[in-house]
């Protein structure tokens, strides 16, 4: 498992995914991506805890997403 980064002063970028509307925002911290992990965090809570992913596991599901996989909640 490897070490989360600091994440304090990342830049966050709202997923083109996540719409315009309802809420259902996610953020990415791009600059992360060269140290081995892709930090997520929900932009309702940008004080809260972000998940940190491996590239790999990243682009699975980033491709999951891009061919409509997921059913609505």
């Amino acid at each position: 498992m490897s070490r989360s980064p600091a994440l304090s002063h990342a830049e966050w970028v709202k997923s083109s995914y996540s719409g315009n509307g309802g809420g259902n925002c996610v953020e990415w911290a791009p600059a992360y991506v060269d140290s081995g992990v892709i930090p997520v965090r929900d932009s309702k809570a940008p004080h809260g805890p972000a998940l940190t992913f491996e590239p790999s596991a990243w682009s699975s599901f980033v491709a999951a997403v891009q061919r409509d996989e997921f059913r609505a909640i």
